[in-house]
């Protein structure tokens, strides 16, 4: 099946817009973007609203039917224009196993991650309280040791075959080994992984560049 007319509403350095692009690049879908959130506004305006009640991005509209929720964005992209790509497997224990993932980063990842993120990114150096950061820092670095033990044994996140998890959790890795200035365990197994989808074209494009 070919994919319709997709619109995806967002702004580029959203971590929540990157998944839904990297996904997208790994099907060979074809999309218009529209930049939406933080400086670009447009998501608190009443036809943004009508689309995603929520006022967040990313939204997706595929002809006459929209999506919000990033992980429910690339599912339905699996779903609709993936078939037969073993990056959402159809099995259902494969399948509830990725879905797992894809809940766990925004129940507990995201939350350890934001803090530091922002204050690390979007926060001017002399305005950094380094020791505060240094402990949530450390508060995300015990969240990432959960997939740093699951990968002992695994080239990607639920085994050999790259997936949404990959994605997902691929997403906020980049900005875990991206920020600077401050200590972080040594994680051989997340670096290993983390190394292994580092070169895929959807990566590079989306994730890969520098954080804003």
């Amino acid at each position: 099946m070919t994919n319709g007319n997709l619109t995806i509403w967002g702004r580029a350095n959203s971590v929540n817009v990157q998944k839904v692009l990297w996904c997208a690049e790994e099907l060979g879908l074809t999309w218009h973007r529209i930049d939406a959130g933080m400086a670009f506004g447009r998501n608190t305006e009443p036809d943004y609203l009508a689309m995603n009640p929520n006022g967040r991005v990313p939204t997706l509209v595929d002809g006459d039917f929209v999506l919000w929720e990033s992980n429910s964005i690339m599912r339905y992209f699996a779903l609709r224009y993936g078939k037969g790509s073993p990056i959402y497997p159809a099995a259902p224990t494969a399948c509830a196993a990725v879905d797992r993932w894809l809940d766990w980063t925004l129940s507990t990842l995201q939350p350890v991650d934001r803090p530091v993120f922002w204050a690390l990114v979007r926060t001017p150096p002399e305005q950094r309280d380094m020791a505060a950061i240094q402990k949530d820092v450390d508060a995300e670095a015990a969240v990432w040791r959960i997939p740093e033990a699951h990968l002992a044994t695994r080239r990607f996140i639920e085994g050999d075959q790259f997936t949404l998890a990959d994605i997902a959790l691929g997403a906020y890795a980049r900005r875990w080994f991206g920020v600077e200035g401050v200590s972080k365990p040594r994680l051989p197994n997340l670096t290993r992984w983390f190394a292994e989808f580092s070169d895929r074209p959807g990566f590079r494009k989306f994730i890969a560049p520098p954080m804003t």
